[in-house]
């Protein structure tokens, strides 16, 4: 049998999915960090591997300690029972309560303790392995933790597990170039921080693990826990095992052809439907996948196709054929009107000056103009956002993605409109 241990990137113990519709913001904990970590002991004990390693940020923040606690240890206990050792090393989340948490659970490892470099000897089925780890001795970590550090191989196969930011000169949290981690001698590189999960391969794996869950919309697509396999004294398999209980996906609706606004339900279900399918197939699909949708194409029906979807429609959008929970977590209306933009842009009048912006928008960030009306834009959405009206309000990104994204939704509903003007009858 090959030695076989489960990987495990940022969980963050504490933390509430954000953006849950009514129905499913009191049952929260179902489908957070918590869940995913459950599934995960269940996935280590069904196959079974012989280790499970993390990779630091198993915490939120300090606060978190006794939720912490209480998931951790139960998970601990029951892999500890099966004979399944657990390893860790800390993040910048979790550089204080990590520690204590390995003090409680005397069945969890902690390695590379203050900052220094420490290698757990793993075997099984007549295969051996070193894994290698570095903890974050405090908050903000400057220097490269790879600096001045080397490696004594201690089996055929050698892991590095490390929480950092790579490629990031300057960053607070450990910064470690790519170059650094090729040459540093291990077989491979299992890093925490990035909540993006890289396309890991066995033959040589450098790269981030991932959040276990998607924690925000930001974080869309798969997410889980890596499954390695050391075989005949080599990384024999890498596999992810998709199984977060809460799902964020983009959505993107061609609206074109539509007659009316009703239709772009049918066109929003389709694509659901088609979703659906391809996540039917995971061994372990997900309880709620929330939805960015995106409805686009050329219609003259944009806006008024974004207005058919009441507060009940974005709730439950969709009941899954494996029990999943589809949800609006927002809609965006990026529909084009019938007449091209270009055709548009050249007229003399204020629909030709709105055609003309558009299209500045769409070019690249460099474009002078493009630049002046973001720049513009940000002024005014700052200057609105400090009235003392809206102080209590989160705060929004006003980066320049972010308002260039608002330009052209507000844009686009202005020239839909004075387009709906100019219809024979209105």
């Amino acid at each position: 049998m090959p030695l076989s241990i489960l990987f495990v990137g940022d969980i963050h113990l504490g933390r509430r999915p954000p953006r849950l519709p009514g129905a499913l913001t009191e049952r929260a904990r179902e489908f957070g960090p918590a869940e995913a970590w459950r599934r995960t002991v269940d996935l280590a004990l069904e196959r079974p591997v012989d280790a499970v390693a993390l990779a630091g940020d198993l915490v939120e923040r300090e606060d978190d300690f006794y939720e912490a606690y209480r998931e951790l240890d139960r998970g601990v206990r029951r892999l500890s029972e099966a004979g399944i050792r657990v390893y860790g090393v800390s993040g910048n989340h979790d550089v204080q309560v990590l520690p204590r948490l390995a003090r409680q659970i005397p069945d969890f490892r902690l390695l590379g303790r203050d900052g220094e470099w420490e290698c757990a000897v793993l075997e099984a089925g007549g295969e051996r392995l070193g894994l290698w780890g570095w903890s974050f001795p405090r908050r903000q970590v400057m220097a490269n933790p790879l600096e001045g550090h080397r490696f004594e191989r201690q089996a055929a196969v050698d892991l590095g597990l490390l929480h950092c930011d790579r490629d990031q000169t300057g960053s607070p949290y450990a910064p470690v170039g790519s170059a650094a981690l090729a040459a540093a001698g291990l077989d491979g590189w299992l890093l925490g921080h990035i909540h993006a999960p890289d396309a890991l391969v066995p033959s040589h794996p450098i790269g981030y693990l991932g959040s276990l869950t998607g924690l925000d919309p930001g974080e869309p697509g798969p997410h889980g826990p890596w499954c390695l396999t050391v075989e005949r004294g080599r990384i024999h398999t890498l596999r992810q095992h998709v199984l977060a209980p809460l799902r964020w996906e983009t959505l993107t609706v061609d609206l074109e052809g539509i007659a009316g606004p009703e239709e772009a339900k049918d066109r929003v279900l389709e694509g659901v439907r088609d979703l659906d399918a391809s996540l039917e197939a995971l061994d372990t699909p997900p309880r709620v996948v929330g939805l960015r949708i995106r409805l686009g194409g050329r219609t003259r029906h944009g806006e008024s196709a974004g207005e058919c979807f009441g507060e009940d429609d974005r709730g439950e959008l969709f009941p899954g054929r494996r029990g999943t929970h589809y949800f609006i977590e927002r809609l965006l209306v990026e529909t084009l009107p019938e007449v091209s933009l270009e055709t548009l842009a050249a007229r003399n009048d204020p629909l030709g000056l709105l055609a003309r912006r558009l299209l500045h928008l769409e070019k690249p960030p460099a474009d002078p103009e493009r630049r002046r009306l973001i720049r513009e834009a940000r002024r005014r959405l700052e200057e609105r956002a400090s009235v003392r009206h809206f102080a209590a309000l989160d705060e929004v990104a006003l980066d320049d993605a972010a308002v260039a994204t608002r330009l052209r939704q507000a844009a686009r509903r202005l020239l839909e409109e004075m387009l709906a003007e100019q219809e024979p009858g209105k």
